[in-house]
C-alpha cells in the first residue's frame, strides 16, 4: 500500500529537505522515524524539494508499507521525531502508484518580510527596513502570470529539461506588520522562489520597475535575477493533489 505523510518542519533545523548521506535533513528523519516505528527499511520520496533554512507548513512524502496504517501511527510518529519536525496528517493513497513529486496538481509558496526590527521574527523573515511601493510590487507581480520561460529564475547548474512553468497565483498582500508574496505553480526550478521575490524588491524603485522587470523575464539571464535574499523567509505553504485520490486516516492534526 502506498501511503502519504503531511509535515510540517522548521527549516532551520536541517540541511535541507532532500536526503543528502546522514545528513540531518527532514528526509532522513522521516526515513529513519518510518523504519524505526514499522520495523523494515522504509525509504519515503519528498513532493517538493525546500533549501537549507526554508520552512514548511505542509509538505509531503510518499512510502509504500505493506501492512495497514492506523491513525495512532501519526501519534507515534511525532514521538520518534525530532521536535523542529511534525506530521500534520497521513494518508493513503487510492492509486498504489500514485507519486507525490509527479502527481502534485501545484505546489504555494509564501515569502515573509518585516520592516521594523523585531528579535522574535529573526529566522522566520526576511528584515527589510526599506520603503516598497506595494501597488508597484502587485503589478510586477501579476506580470509573471503572462510567462511560461523563467530560465532567468533558476540557479545554474541545475539538472532541470525545461524551464517551463505555469503560475497560477502571484500576488502580494499586507498582513498586519509584515508584507507577504504569494506564488502557485504546478512547478518551481532551483532557487525560483527567492529570486522572484529578490528580483521584484531590486526593481522596485527603479523607473519603469514594470517594463524593466519583464525585460530581466525575457532575458533568460540568471545573472539579472537577484537570489540573495535569505531561505528562512520562504515558507512551503500547500501541495495540493487532485480531488478524491489520498484517503485521510489521522484522527490528528498538528
Amino acid at each position: 500500500m502506498r501511503y502519504f505523510l503531511e509535515v510540517s518542519y522548521d527549516g532551520l533545523s536541517f540541511h535541507g529537505s532532500q536526503l543528502q548521506g546522514d545528513l540531518p535533513t527532514v528526509q532522513y528523519a522521516v526515513n529513519k522515524a518510518l523504519s524505526t516505528l514499522l520495523r523494515v527499511p522504509i525509504e519515503s520520496f519528498g513532493a517538493s524539494r525546500t533549501d537549507e533554512g526554508v520552512h514548511a507548513l505542509g509538505n509531503f512524502y510518499h512510502f509504500d508499507y505493506e501492512g495497514e496504517l492506523h491513525p495512532h501511527t501519526v501519534y507515534k510518529l511525532n514521538a520518534l521525531l525530532p521536535l523542529k519536525i511534525a506530521v500534520v496528517n497521513l494518508y493513503e493513497a487510492k492509486n498504489p502508484e500514485m507519486n507525490a513529486r509527479f502527481d502534485a496538481l501545484s505546489r504555494r509558496y509564501r515569502y515573509k518580510i518585516y520592516k521594523a526590527k523585531n528579535p522574535f521574527k529573526q529566522g522566520r523573515a526576511l528584515f527589510h527596513p526599506y520603503p516598497l511601493d506595494v501597488a508597484t510590487l502587485n503589478e510586477t507581480a501579476a506580470v509573471l502570470k503572462e510567462y511560461l520561460d523563467f530560465e532567468t529564475f533558476s540557479k545554474r547548474n541545475t539538472q532541470t529539461f525545461t524551464f517551463k512553468c505555469t503560475i497560477f497565483q502571484s500576488y502580494w498582500e499586507e498582513n498586519d506588520d509584515e508584507l507577504h508574496y504569494v506564488v502557485e505553480a504546478n512547478r518551481f526550478l532551483r532557487g525560483m522562489v527567492r529570486a522572484l521575490v529578490g528580483t521584484q524588491i531590486k526593481v522596485n524603485k527603479q523607473p519603469g520597475s514594470v517594463a524593466l522587470f519583464k525585460s530581466i523575464i525575457e532575458s533568460k539571464d540568471c545573472c539579472r535575477a537577484d537570489f540573495s535574499v535569505t531561505g528562512n523567509g520562504l515558507y512551503l505553504e500547500a501541495v495540493n493533489f487532485p480531488e478524491d485520490t489520498l484517503i485521510n486516516i489521522s484522527n490528528h492534526r498538528i
